[in-house]
């Protein structure tokens, strides 16, 4: 195993607009959407935590404060339940409040892309590796995500970055990664190419929202140009660091649900709902009679 330094905060982005689920998301952070009966965020933090993230850092924006409550106390909801004796519930709030000092919270006061809300985290996040989960993307797997990479990641070290295959064709939607030597349950990445013209793309490995990356990338980040949409990507700053630092794709096998859209987000309640014990058997026949009626 190289010896690396442990992975123990997480960046979560989530100072976007999440225009596309208007008018809902007019008052209500498209993070704090919910699939079934949790926030999107919820899962995100699930999995950040499942890895062994000990500090949570969220990059906010305006109209955000509701995530900042979420992560905390609600007293009066608390005393309410208490009162009449709602046991459960008690206990479920508990169980997703995290441990004191163990959240931050950063503006990115302008919507510079994000490359730039990473770069907002780096006084919180410091000369350590960390790891950023874009908070639209939520996974179903036999393993975490995030946990699949630190795996990775202590075998590797460097920067990980995890991806998923795509039919080839639709390789020119995505951030594709090119392939080299097998690391684990990943290999080395030896280009990253965001969306390539069609029929250009190096793999149909595309990178899916989830990075473990060295603390360098701040000072890339810091005075990178703008570059595509007139924003500071991610994508560009990882590009850069390449060429000094290695970087592993780590292969998730599992399902990858884009919450940001209004498809991914229904696929995504689908999902998780049949996944339940406790709700399966009252949604399963009327989601078949509903699909058998189309």
């Amino acid at each position: 195993m190289t010896d690396v330094r442990k992975v123990r905060k997480a960046v979560f982005p989530v100072a976007g607009l999440g225009t596309r689920f208007l008018p809902a998301t007019k008052a209500v952070p498209k993070e704090m959407l919910t699939v079934v009966d949790k926030p999107v965020i919820q899962y995100v933090v699930d999995e950040a935590l499942e890895a062994g993230i000990e500090h949570l850092v969220f990059v906010t924006g305006r109209g955000k404060a509701v995530i900042e409550d979420y992560f905390d106390i609600q007293t009066e909801l608390e005393q309410t339940l208490r009162e009449r004796n709602k046991k459960a519930e008690l206990t479920l709030l508990e169980g997703i409040l995290p441990a004191a000092g163990t959240t931050s919270f950063t503006r990115q006061q302008a919507p510079l892309g994000l490359g730039h809300a990473v770069w907002c985290a780096r006084d919180i996040v410091g000369d350590e590796p960390f790891a950023v989960l874009l908070p639209d993307m939520i996974m179903k797997g036999e393993k975490g995500c995030l946990k699949g990479m630190v795996d990775l990641y202590q075998q590797s070290g460097g920067n990980v970055i995890a991806v998923e295959e795509c039919a080839p064709d639709l390789a020119h939607k995505y951030g594709i990664v090119g392939v080299g030597d097998a690391i684990g349950e990943g290999f080395k990445i030896t280009q990253m190419v965001e969306k390539p013209a069609a029929g250009t793309a190096p793999s149909n490995f595309f990178i899916n929202g989830r990075y473990i990356l060295q603390p360098e990338i701040f000072k890339i980040l810091e005075t990178q140009e703008r570059g595509a949409g007139n924003e500071i990507q991610l994508t560009d700053g990882m590009l850069k660091l390449l060429e000094s630092q290695q970087f592993a794709g780590y292969h998730f096998r599992g399902e990858t649900y884009d919450c940001g859209a209004k498809d991914g987000f229904i696929l995504a309640n689908v999902a998780f709902a049949l996944a339940r014990g406790d709700i399966r058997g009252t949604v399963e026949g009327p989601l078949k009679a509903l699909v058998a009626g189309l």
